[in-house]
C-alpha cells in the first residue's frame, strides 16, 4: 500500500500538466490558412539556376512567415566570411556535395549589413558580416545531413570540395523578408 501511494506521488505532478494542457481550448496561430505546395519540378528549375541563394516562396503562415529557398555553393578552399542574421533562423537541408561549416554567437570584427543590401532586402533580413567566429563549433555537412543556425549565430563555410546544393528554411517570427507567391517565383523563373 504505501509503495502504491508513493509511486500516485510521483507519477502526479507529471500527470497534472498534460491533464490541464488537454482541457485548454486553444486558438490556430494561422486561422483558416491554405497549406502551399511546391512540386518537385518547380524545386528542379531552382537548382538549374547558377545563383548562389534564390528565394522560392516566403509564406505568411500565421504568427511567423516562413521562406523555403535553394543555395548552391562553388569550391571553397579557404573561409568565405562569416554571416550573421538577427531576425531569421535559417535551417539547411543538403541536397548534394559537401562543405566544412562553422557556427556560433561570438562574432569578431563584426559590421551591420546596410539595409540596401539584397539579402537584407529580399532574404534573411537584417545582420551582420564579420571576420570570424570566437569559439565556434565546425561540422562536415554531407547529402541528407540537417543544420540549424538560430537568429543571431554567426556561420561560415570554411572548405567546400566541389560544390554544395541544399534546400534552405527560413523562419521569420518578425515577418521582415517580402512574401514570395507561386506567381512571383514564376516571375523570377521566366526572367531569367
Amino acid at each position: 500500500m504505501r509503495r502504491s501511494m508513493l509511486l500516485f506521488a510521483l507519477a502526479a505532478p507529471v500527470a497534472l500538466p498534460a491533464t490541464a494542457l488537454s482541457a485548454q481550448e486553444f486558438t490556430p496561430s494561422c486561422t483558416m490558412c491554405s497549406a502551399t505546395y511546391v512540386p518537385a519540378e518547380e524545386i528542379q528549375e531552382f537548382l538549374e539556376i547558377p545563383q548562389i541563394d534564390q528565394q522560392v516562396r516566403s509564406l505568411d503562415i500565421g504568427k511567423t512567415n516562413v521562406q523555403i529557398a535553394i543555395a548552391h555553393r562553388g569550391r571553397l578552399e579557404r573561409a568565405g566570411g562569416v554571416a550573421e542574421h538577427s531576425l531569421v533562423t535559417e535551417i539547411y537541408y543538403v541536397i548534394s556535395g559537401s562543405g566544412t561549416n562553422v557556427t556560433g554567437p561570438e562574432l569578431v570584427g563584426s559590421v551591420p549589413r546596410p539595409p540596401t543590401n539584397r539579402a537584407v532586402q529580399t532574404l534573411n533580413g537584417p545582420g551582420h558580416n564579420a571576420e570570424a567566429i570566437r569559439n565556434g563549433r565546425t561540422v562536415e555537412l554531407k547529402a541528407g545531413d540537417v543544420l540549424v543556425i538560430p537568429a543571431g549565430t554567426g556561420h561560415q563555410f570554411t572548405r567546400i570540395d566541389d560544390h554544395i546544393t541544399y534546400l534552405m528554411i527560413r523562419v521569420d517570427p518578425d515577418k521582415v523578408v517580402p512574401l514570395l507567391d507561386e506567381q512571383g517565383a514564376r516571375a523570377y523563373l521566366d526572367d531569367r
